[in-house]
């Protein structure tokens, strides 16, 4: 490991506790939901590398269990992960900076990273490079090892996970009010909302995800000289 890296993970690792948390505990009822379908810790273990994706690892369980043929399963879960896209172009300046890593920082880009790499800054001493790095890569180990050991508990003990969807949801709040805290990142904030909800109201439950990120990158974008002085 270069010298500079154990450093960058010491000063990331604190900041992804709140993710740990959530993490363990959703992945984990996807790994009994998975071995309940009739898959083991295995499958749990290569699914969490592979696909990496809380909705779509639970939806992958009931299509597995269902029979669904490989081009509906496509179809269905590009649509679900269609707003990492535009995660990814958001960031692609930022990672073209970091060399061979900034393939596995496109790779693992899921919600609670984003937010944390846009919210959370390095100690002055630290390489962000590294930094960012380490955060990605400690929050995609969160999630494999409670996948993994979900499936393995989930064979053990009877286990009711109903009701424990909220974690997922719980982690989007800590966000938010991280974000909230940080005063000039209380704009993009607001617009977020703001574009959500003109969204919800126009495209309706079922379809509003995808409007509203093009929304709020088209607007983000448009404003970006404005909100980064």
């Amino acid at each position: 490991m270069p010298k500079n890296a154990l450093p960058a993970l010491k000063d990331a690792f604190p900041h992804t506790i709140p993710i740990l948390l959530g993490y363990v505990f959703m992945s984990m009822v996807f790994g009994i939901l998975l071995q309940k379908a009739g898959y083991g810790a295995l499958w749990a273990f290569i699914m969490a590398i592979v696909i990496y994706g809380g909705t779509t690892q639970f939806i992958a369980v009931g299509l597995m269990a269902s029979g669904a043929g490989l081009w509906e399963s496509f179809v269905l879960i590009s649509m679900i992960n269609a707003r990492q896209i535009f995660y990814s172009i958001s960031m692609l300046d930022r990672f073209k900076q970091m060399g061979k890593k900034s393939y596995y920082m496109i790779y693992s880009l899921t919600d609670e990273t984003l937010a944390l790499l846009n919210l959370k800054n390095p100690k002055p001493h630290i390489d962000k490079h590294w930094f960012d790095f380490f955060i990605a890569l400690l929050n995609h180990s969160y999630w494999i090892i409670g996948c993994t050991l979900g499936a393995i508990l989930g064979g053990l003990v009877e286990f009711e996970p109903k009701g424990l969807d909220f974690v997922m949801s719980a982690i989007f709040v800590v966000i938010f009010i991280e974000q909230w805290r940080n005063k000039a990142m209380r704009t993009p904030a607001l617009i977020g909302i703001l574009v959500s909800l003109v969204c919800l109201y126009i495209f309706k439950a079922e379809h509003f995800l995808l409007p509203a990120l093009v929304g709020i990158c088209i607007i983000l974008t448009l404003k970006r000289g404005a909100l980064e002085s």
